[in-house]
């Protein structure tokens, strides 16, 4: 069956693949931008634009030489593209397995907020932290010695794992591994252990591992979230576009209409939910994590593999040594353990903005990190994707609360993403294509919230005199920008890795993400553009693999053997997931072509329309 699944995968993203060939949707560094900022990395895209080529570049060049014909773009768009709720969604939503959709009341905003504001402050108390005297004695610190070919793994003397970063990933992999009986560590970096981010959506996939790892950590996941599943979901176009021929689209009108329940059911799994990120963090250490697994201001700098089943021994920023038989590198995109673990150049092991702490940096920090990225992107071999993003959590009832749970408003050169934050909440993103580096403007009194000018500017609504291309955008964009506060905007560029492994190194092709005692995993080895939501959810399918393989060594020398099949499992099919999330924002060079091309345009939206279900049954699985 998994077999088969992978197969169906593959004939889909061919036939993406071949059709974004037909119409020339196809990238290639732009070296004729004179504000491209150029650097040399192996992949050679690092802080380059996107632009199209082939097909596409000739079509544009030959409709902008034709005689524009007006008439073409007038006229009335039908109605039903307005329609929030079409039948096919409609009919998944009232079956009788179904999650009912109870309408937004104050009680649930308040638990929903209330929650959240007790998470931040068992964060900013250290509860469960590992401080004091469980420092002090922490079992991490104690020398064991092995003897050369391993010692027996037995429920006495369990396996001693070590975990670089707290975030998602960090969280979800310790749990599985102290679910397997093990000993586990966790070392966070940040000096705080705060919310970054804003919530996380848990899709189904990600949901039924962490009830396999945990049923109460579940439980609680469950209780304190938002359903996002019990609305529709999809694509619209941001202002008004089309012809005649290709079809016409007002500001707002859907372009693709879908339902992320069906597929969830059909695969016995959970519905989508929404939680805080201090929330999360609270149940992971609270119920998945012995008092005391986490240990902050800890950055492991260095690691040693003693070889032969004897374990690693991790140093700390500050010189503290940690001893254990297996450390995972869970510390993000610039992940210090990827670096050493594949020789990667010195630079590329750069403070990462983290699922546990990100949210603390304030701009001048945001800043220094954007320019310092660009160097750091290019030492550790990582694509930057053509975009910026800006993102918020706005405490706003959005006015189509009730019916849309998340959509994308796409554009030419831009796209804004929002989806139910829960609480009353939306969690809103507005990616900007430019090259790598860019920072905003500092604040002065002619104009104190430059991030919320430039928004306001990139989104003007109908009625204006538009964005710099003359797009009068629908409002909902600027409804969530102006319920938001230049402070709670953060702004970072996107970066993501090649889906498939650039490399022909024996090692690293039988065992991708691992080497001797030490592996990634989430983003340190499969970051991937958020289009997908599917981040957080492939950290999490991660967690659990790592733990299942992990949970079946009965002597420190197969940790290798272990670490290798777990890697090789899991890579082909975040590869796949990397691909359709890299796909989906590079399309937009050319979708301002796309949607005025007679029979291809339509289409393509049709084929978009069909394949969601298909896309959407491969992420929903059981099987990672």
């Amino acid at each position: 069956m998994a077999l088969i699944k992978l197969h169906s995968v593959a004939l889909l993203l061919l036939a993406a693949f071949n059709a974004t060939a037909v119409l020339g949707f196809v990238l290639r560094p732009s070296s004729q931008s004179p504000s491209s900022t150029v650097v040399s990395t192996q992949l050679n895209v690092v802080g380059q634009q996107a632009e199209s080529f082939g097909p596409a570049e000739v079509i544009r060049k030959v409709k902008s030489s034709l005689p524009q014909i007006e008439w073409l773009a007038e006229g009335t768009p039908p109605e039903e593209n307005k329609i929030n709720m079409p039948d096919h969604v409609r009919k998944v939503l009232d079956r009788p397995d179904a999650p009912k959709r109870d309408a937004e009341n104050e009680e649930r905003t308040n638990r929903i907020r209330n929650r959240s504001q007790e998470a931040a402050k068992d964060a900013k108390a250290l509860k469960g932290m590992c401080v004091g005297e469980s420092d002090d004695n922490a079992w991490w610190r104690q020398e064991v010695t092995i003897p050369e070919g391993g010692r027996a793994v037995t429920a006495k003397e369990p396996l001693r794992v070590l975990v670089a970063g707290g975030g998602l990933a960090g969280l979800v992999a310790a749990a599985a591994c102290h679910a397997k009986g093990m000993q586990v560590a966790i070392f966070e970096q940040a000096s705080t252990y705060a919310p970054y981010g804003g919530p996380i959506q848990i899709q189904s996939n990600a949901l039924r591992a962490i009830q396999q790892i945990n049923p109460e950590c579940y439980k609680e996941l469950v209780a304190a979230g938002t359903v996002t599943a019990d609305r529709v979901s999809g694509l619209k176009i941001g202002y008004r576009k089309g012809n005649k021929l290709a079809g016409l689209y007002d500001a707002g009108d859907w372009l693709v209409r879908f339902d992320t329940l069906g597929p969830a059911l059909e695969a016995g799994l959970p519905a989508t939910v929404v939680v805080d990120r201090p929330v999360i963090q609270q149940i992971f250490v609270k119920h998945g994590l012995p008092e005391g697994t986490v240990r902050i201001k800890s950055r492991i700098q260095s690691f040693e593999d003693l070889g032969k089943g004897m374990g690693v021994v991790a140093t700390l920023e500050d010189g503290t040594k940690a001893y254990a038989d297996v450390l995972v590198g869970a510390d993000g995109i610039w992940s210090q353990i990827r670096k050493i673990l594949h020789g990667l150049g010195e630079g590329a092991g750069g403070f990462a903005a983290s699922g546990a702490a990100g949210g603390a940096l304030d701009d001048a920090e945001a800043r220094k990190l954007a320019r310092d990225t660009v160097e750091i992107a290019a030492q550790a071999d990582r694509r930057h994707s053509g975009f910026t993003c800006y993102a918020a959590l706005a405490p706003h009832r959005a006015s189509n609360i009730e019916d849309v749970s998340y959509q994308i408003l796409l554009g030419e050169k831009k796209y804004f993403v929002s989806t139910d934050g829960g609480g009353e909440r939306q969690q809103w993103f507005a990616l900007i294509r430019e090259p790598a580096g860019g920072v905003d403007p500092e604040p002065t009194p002619e104009d104190p919230t430059p991030k919320l000018t430039r928004l306001r500017k990139e989104f003007a609504a109908v009625g204006s005199s538009g964005d710099a291309d003359g797009n009068e955008w629908d409002p909902f964009a600027l409804e969530l920008i102006n319920a938001s506060s230049e402070d709670d905007i953060k702004r970072r560029d996107l970066y993501d890795g090649a889906p498939l492994l650039t490399t022909v190194d024996p090692q690293r092709l039988l065992s991708p993400w691992a080497k001797g005692p030490v592996a990634l995993c989430g983003d340190a080895c499969h970051p991937m553009m958020p289009n997908l939501g599917q981040g957080g959810c492939q950290a999490t399918e991660d967690g659990f693999r790592l733990g299942e393989e992990l949970g079946n060594i009965k002597n420190t020398k197969d940790i290798p053997g272990a670490l290798g099949k777990y890697s090789r499992v899991r890579v082909i099919r975040t590869s796949i997931i990397q691909g359709f999330a890299q796909l989906g924002s590079d399309l937009l060079v050319d979708f301002d072509l796309m949607m005025t091309l007679p029979i291809l345009g339509p289409f393509f939206l049709r084929m978009t329309q069909l394949s969601m279900p298909w896309i959407l049954r491969f992420l929903y699985t059981a099987d990672f």
